[in-house]
């Protein structure tokens, strides 16, 4: 699941333009999946010029609103990623190194396994151009540049992608009502 990846999110800081940090607010609740990491309260740090951001989901009636995950930027500050890079013509982007390590280890394989299905799903939902055999050395390739990335933290060493004008993904929020107000039957997570 890409939520798997949203514990830690690298970003470009708003204030100094070096690598900040997105991470669920210090006493958060209990995770019990991945995907609850999309409804916890945020903060926003930058360990080189002390910038500081909360950020609350929204709540409807009983139930919290969450983000929807992809794209260059982070979707709770709107942030540019910090890990990003030019790859066979297209944007490449990821969340932290971690997310990197998944990436390289399922495009540079030679025999893959079908993913699940499920929507929350990241390989299933990977652009054909990252898992396309024909391209498979250069994204493997192109993944060496975020993982160096994870590395630096001035505001000279942003990617020149991370500039904030690559196209962004549609808004989208997840709504989360608590088990005790839900039939049994129902999913637990909305997409709008």
């Amino acid at each position: 699941m890409l939520a798997r990846f949203a514990a830690r999110i690298l970003v470009v800081c708003p204030r100094c333009s070096g690598r900040a940090v997105v991470v669920p607010r210090p006493g958060a609740s209990e995770l019990r999946d991945y995907v609850d990491l999309l409804f916890l309260s945020r903060r926003l740090a930058c360990a080189r010029c002390g910038a500081a951001a909360g950020w609350e989901p929204e709540r409807r009636g009983g139930a919290r609103v969450g983000v929807t995950l992809g794209g260059p930027a982070e979707p709770f500050f709107d942030r540019p990623l910090w890990l990003q890079t030019r790859c066979a013509g297209r944007l490449l982007w990821a969340y932290d190194i971690e997310h990197v390590d998944a990436l390289t280890a399922y495009i540079g394989a030679r025999l893959r396994e079908r993913g699940s299905p499920s929507s929350l799903a990241m390989i299933p939902r990977l652009p054909d151009w990252m898992t396309s055999a024909a391209n498979r050395s250069e994204v493997v390739a192109g993944l060496a540049a975020p993982r160096v990335q994870a590395e630096r933290s001035a505001p000279d060493d942003r990617p020149d992608t991370a500039d904030g004008s690559a196209s962004r993904p549609q808004r989208r929020r997840a709504t989360y009502q608590p088990r005790s107000r839900l039939d049994p039957n129902s999913p637990l997570v909305h997409t709008h």
